[in-house]
């Protein structure tokens, strides 16, 4: 287990850990002020593909976050690095948000108009989904194309405690539809971290990440080698937690214990 005063990358997810839908967690900005102040680098590594990295940015922004596009990178991104580099040019059909539709053709990847054409089926965390969408999506695939999807998240939790559908959750109405199951690119996979570390110079005892929950946030963690913050402030409590397989290094109330935590560090 690393000591968190020796990290230089925090990697932070958003939904439950920094914000739950337009509101901050309480202790959020003390720990950004401290991250500036000691100089510590951090990326929002989200899962939710339901926004563009541009959209985030005006949200981080405007709940008073200090930050760039270079501080924030998503599934959605993934996906389409994924595409840009190892399937050019082939016709993909987007179950998907307009949003996620934008950030996928700034990597140039081959949406089409014309559903039948499709030789992939990408499916993100869609809040303008239809159920066309997932017809068409299960006609795809049925007649061979390929299956991507973003993320695994089955839930996104929102106000009062409360959670709906995520890509996971789409995902398997299609999975128990067709019989097949989606390549999923977004967290818990490496892939994300390495493209981070590499870009960053940042060496994996280097790099922490923070999350709410344990099969994506925490997961990608122990995958890729880094330390894992596991906050109690969306979707996981201190049940799973023991019932899991997946434990984190470390496990805080929310975002401001941590920023207790280090400050106390410090002093020592």
């Amino acid at each position: 287990m690393n000591n968190l005063n020796n990290i230089e990358l925090f990697l932070l997810d958003m939904d439950g850990t920094i914000y739950i839908e337009n509101s901050l967690i309480d202790g959020a900005n003390d720990f950004f002020n401290y991250l500036n102040k000691n100089k510590k680098k951090f990326i929002f590594l989200t899962n939710n593909s339901s926004n563009s990295a541009k959209n985030y940015l005006l949200k981080l922004q405007k709940l008073g976050i200090p930050c760039n596009l270079d501080n924030i990178f998503t599934s959605g991104m993934a996906m389409g690095i994924f595409l840009q580099k190892e399937r050019t040019g082939i016709p993909v059909f987007l179950v998907g948000t307009q949003a996620l539709y934008e950030e996928l053709k700034d990597y140039n990847v081959n949406l089409v108009s014309n559903y039948k054409e499709a030789k992939i089926v990408v499916v993100g965390f869609d809040k303008e989904l239809t159920y066309q969408k997932i017809e068409k999506a299960c006609e795809l695939i049925d007649h061979g194309a390929e299956f991507l999807a973003t993320n695994v998240d089955m839930l996104c939790p929102i106000e009062n405690k409360r959670f709906i559908p995520d890509c996971g959750s789409i995902c398997k109405i299609i999975e128990i539809a067709t019989r097949k199951k989606p390549k999923f690119l977004g967290k818990p996979e490496r892939q994300m971290i390495d493209l981070i570390a590499h870009k960053n110079n940042c060496p994996p005892n280097k790099i922490a990440i923070i999350g709410d929950r344990l099969y994506t946030d925490v997961l990608t963690g122990i995958n890729a080698g880094i330390t894992s913050i596991c906050v109690l402030s969306g979707e996981t409590n201190i049940k799973m937690i023991k019932k899991s397989k997946y434990k984190p290094d470390y496990i805080f109330k929310n975002i401001k214990e941590i920023f207790e935590f280090l400050s106390q560090c410090q002093k020592h």
